[in-house]
């Protein structure tokens, strides 16, 4: 039977190489749409960075954004939910991280995300991250402060940065001295970016407020994505589809594996029914 919710991942899934949104993925959406089927996307990205995706649409689904600690709905520019990590539980972790990242000697530093109230927020004041976060390119929209500053109000996301590293190194290195009730640690690409959230959440999390908002069982949802923090929402969904070019967890993940994003593999699977 056709799903009747379609959830999907962004980066690396149902973007292109070239960040768009090809028209035969968004011509079998608008069919899925038309045909009664609910949509929503899930990601890492902040729900400010959303607009550049939204604009490719004709429609403006709620989004699962922060990995699961934000959802959002962007007809009416709010935050529908939010599950954020407590200054002093990021504390406890900066300590944990500099214990194992310190000794190695290589740059590092810290990101947080916070929720505030619109996609409209200022940058600077709600993406905060240390001098050392990304020494060689940081973007200058950024508000830049010291660590203890970083910390000292409640984040969606605490993210930690090493440029010579990757981020399955990272995470090798992080995971094991974070408490599980701590945090939970993920990432969404190689380049040396770890991403910690409230112990719990994760994309599966706004995927499950998702269905609940329209009243859909987890068995009748279909799940795209591509990396490790796509894994709990495609083992959660009754579907979960990885893209070829996924990491090899989430194909693990899986229950089936589609083609590429630039082959169109979520357009793929979706015109099985629409």
């Amino acid at each position: 039977m056709a799903p009747r919710l379609i959830i999907s991942d962004i980066d690396g899934t149902f973007l292109n190489s070239n960040g768009r949104v090809t028209p035969r993925l968004r011509d079998v959406v608008m069919r899925a749409v038309r045909s009664g089927v609910h949509f929503g996307l899930a990601t890492g990205r902040p729900h400010r960075w959303l607009i550049p995706v939204l604009d490719q649409l004709p429609v403006s689904p709620v989004c699962v954004c922060a990995n699961g600690a934000v959802v959002y709905d962007p007809s009416s520019d709010s935050v529908l939910e939010s599950f954020e990590l407590e200054p002093d539980v990021m504390a406890e972790i900066v300590g944990a991280v500099d214990s194992v990242m310190a000794p190695l000697g290589l740059p590092y530093g810290y990101g947080a995300e916070r929720v505030g109230q619109s996609a409209l927020d200022p940058e600077d004041e709600v993406f905060l991250v240390t001098p050392s976060y990304n020494p060689d390119a940081w973007d200058s929209r950024f508000g830049v402060v010291p660590v203890a500053e970083l910390i000292d109000v409640p984040a969606a996301k605490l993210l930690v940065r090493c440029p010579e590293l990757v981020s399955a190194e990272m995470f090798d290195l992080i995971a094991p001295v974070v408490e599980s009730e701590s945090a939970h640690v993920t990432y969404s690409m190689d380049e040396g970016l770890l991403e910690l959230s409230r112990p719990g959440v994760n994309k599966a999390t706004g995927a499950s407020i998702l269905a609940a908002r329209y009243g859909v069982e987890p068995g009748e949802v279909i799940t795209f994505g591509d990396m490790p923090n796509d894994c709990e929402m495609l083992a959660w969904s009754g579907m979960g589809v990885a893209m070829a070019n996924a990491a090899p967890v989430a194909l693990e993940a899986a229950d089936h594996v589609t083609a590429s994003n630039d082959e169109d593999g979520v357009a793929q699977v979706l015109e099985h029914w629409f």
